[in-house]
């Protein structure tokens, strides 16, 4: 334990969690948790979403980033100085409501991301590869098998990894951000001043209850992440200090890294032009023109030169950047499940922390071949769309990642009333507003995730999903319910397999 640190270990600690922790390595320190940071919260796959909402979403964005972004900032800088165990949001969740809260929560906090991975940050790699190297063209069903499962196996190789060889994926991933985000913007203004730009005027920014429905819950989804790095909090130098650090730090960053590619894009593409899946990738290769090639009468951009150059490396580091954020969550979210396995809330087998690398090497495994499952079943159910897969597996990483909010938010307020003279190297102000706000905030997205509109319209023209009529309300409702309390469920039986480790006698398995 680094000097300072305090952590404090419940009466019924299972012998199980004793021996485990004691294989993590210390390996993660103050820039390595920036860089992590950055990478969890600053995602490129949904930029093209928020952006095809126009110029209102730019507007939400930074609403959202002054009454959600900082607060939770605020909130997860105190419990993860505070309460740094090897686990983060599942430790906090549960000493706050109980181990059966932990295991529900830390299932869904768990589950969403090899869904993730296996469905939209894959087809947004393959989005972005047949864009730059393949004309545009889609893969042959079996090329678009092998890059995908590629790319979900070389990223589960990296969490494997022992952290000190695995971090430098985020690490390469947050300068990949930099680079790409920092060299689109500067050509979008290149671009507006040879082209012009697509106007908007003051109107267009003006907030919707509509755009709010349709926008919260993926800008929510942007905005949470702060508590990922402590999952990894036994492995860290000296948590005390550096969460905090590099939380308000990280934080900072990310609102820049988002507003300025998506006001970028809304300069440079119609509204209409916008994707959820390729705007981003589509904006920056009509810019790109501006070192090389030239922009069609419809709309289409031609690369060549210095343009198709530095488009190819703008696609390498777009692949690199989505790579990153679904590396840094598994190993996060793995590292979470891997603790209810040897807490006593999920099956003993799970929680086993691998003498060699120092990672949970089962939930490594069990997260690719989830993520292999989803990625196969989606592009089956969805004949091979990919447009149609990506806003499928969105919509349920959305939702199940937010649903876990409801038991990481509150237990700022609980943790200081149930342990108020715990040492806090930071405060937050104002926890019970904090904490109350927050969770509100996470229930109404969820609610509008699942029913859209309610309260208003529901299903009506302004709220419906692409795609999806008012006659289809029932059937959608229940496509994003029955998952969510399926997860739940598991969540409740993991509780129940991990029974027999958490009531072990203390002396040992």
């Amino acid at each position: 334990m680094a000097a300072g640190q305090i952590t404090s270990e419940p009466a019924d600690t299972p012998a199980a969690a004793l021996a485990e922790r004691q294989k993590l390595r210390k390996h993660f320190g103050r820039f390595d948790i920036l860089f992590f940071l950055l990478c969890t919260i600053v995602g490129v796959d949904t930029i093209g979403t928020v952006a095809s909402k126009g110029a209102e979403a730019f507007t939400w964005l930074i609403v959202l980033a002054a009454v959600f972004f900082v607060p939770s900032a605020l909130l997860t800088a105190e419990l993860g100085a505070a309460f740094p165990d090897e686990g983060g949001p599942y430790i906090w969740t549960s000493r706050a409501f109980g181990r059966l809260a932990g295991a529900v929560n830390n299932f869904l906090y768990w589950i969403t991301n090899p869904v993730w991975l296996g469905g939209t940050l894959s087809v947004s790699a393959a989005t972005a590869y047949t864009t730059f190297f393949n004309d545009g063209k889609n893969l042959s069903t079996p090329a678009f098998y092998a890059f995908t499962l590629v790319f979900v196996w070389v990223g589960v190789l990296a969490a494997i990894l022992s952290f000190d060889v695995g971090k430098w994926i985020p690490t390469i991933g947050a300068w990949s951000r930099f680079i790409l985000l920092g060299l689109f913007t500067v050509t979008v203004v290149v671009y507006g001043i040879r082209h012009g730009l697509h106007g908007f005027g003051v109107g267009d920014f003006s907030p919707t209850y509509a755009g709010f429905v349709g926008l919260v819950p993926v800008l929510m989804f942007n905005y949470v992440g702060f508590e990922l790095p402590n999952t990894a909090g036994d492995e860290m130098t000296d948590a005390q200090k550096d969460v905090p650090f590099a939380i308000f730090r990280s934080a900072g960053l990310a609102v820049l890294l988002y507003a300025l590619p998506i006001l970028g894009i809304l300069l440079v593409l119609p509204v209409k032009a916008i994707t959820g899946l390729g705007g981003f990738v589509d904006a920056i290769r009509q810019v790109f023109t501006v070192y090389g090639g030239h922009v069609a009468a419809d709309g289409t951009a031609t690369l060549s030169g210095a343009g198709r150059l530095l488009g190819d490396l703008a696609a390498i580091m777009f692949i690199l950047t989505v790579l990153s954020s679904g590396v840094t969550w598994i190993m996060g979210s793995d590292r979470a499940l891997a603790v209810s396995g040897y807490d006593g809330t999920a099956p003993r087998f799970l929680g086993v922390i691998s003498s060699r690398f120092g990672t949970p090497l089962r939930v490594n495994i069990l997260s690719g071949a989830v993520s292999t499952t989803v990625l196969v079943l989606a592009h089956q159910l969805t004949g091979g769309s990919a447009g149609k897969l990506f806003g499928a597996v969105l919509g349920l990483a959305v939702s199940t990642t937010l649903v876990s909010y409801l038991g990481i938010f509150p237990a700022l307020a609980v943790l200081r009333r149930k342990a108020p003279d715990f040492p806090r190297p930071y405060r937050a102000p104002i926890p019970r507003t904090i904490s109350t706000v927050l969770t509100l905030l996470i229930l109404f997205a969820s609610v509008q995730l699942v029913a859209p509109g309610l309260g208003d319209h529901w299903f009506g023209s302004g709220y419906a999903p692409a795609g999806w009529s008012y006659g289809e309300r029932w059937r959608y409702l229940l496509t994003e319910a029955v998952p969510l309390v399926a997860f739940m469920l598991l969540g409740v039986l993991f509780w129940v397999l991990g029974r027999p480790t958490r009531t072990a006698p203390a002396t040992g398995e």
